[in-house]
């Protein structure tokens, strides 16, 4: 279990980085395609990072509940 790096900072630094992508996007270039998917694409991350950390409780009970007191999902601080 890796918990340096990205990882220090959020559980799942892959999905921010694509949310961001996705984000700026859709406010580059303004589509409202790309505003209802959004929501969706948020959705689809969240459920897909919710059941990876139900298989990294399984796997690392103490040291993942732990690691997850401590370190936010995909916004530093926040969320």
């Amino acid at each position: 279990m890796i918990m340096r790096g990205p990882y220090a900072v959020v559980r799942h630094p892959i999905y921010t980085g694509l949310l961001t992508m996705f984000v700026a996007t859709v406010v580059v270039l303004g589509h409202v395609a790309g505003i209802i998917a959004l929501p969706l694409v948020f959705l689809s991350i969240w459920i897909k990072l919710r059941h990876e950390e139900k298989l990294m409780l399984q796997k690392f009970p103490d040291q993942y509940a732990a690691y997850q007191r401590r370190v936010k999902r995909l916004i530093p601080f926040i969320l």
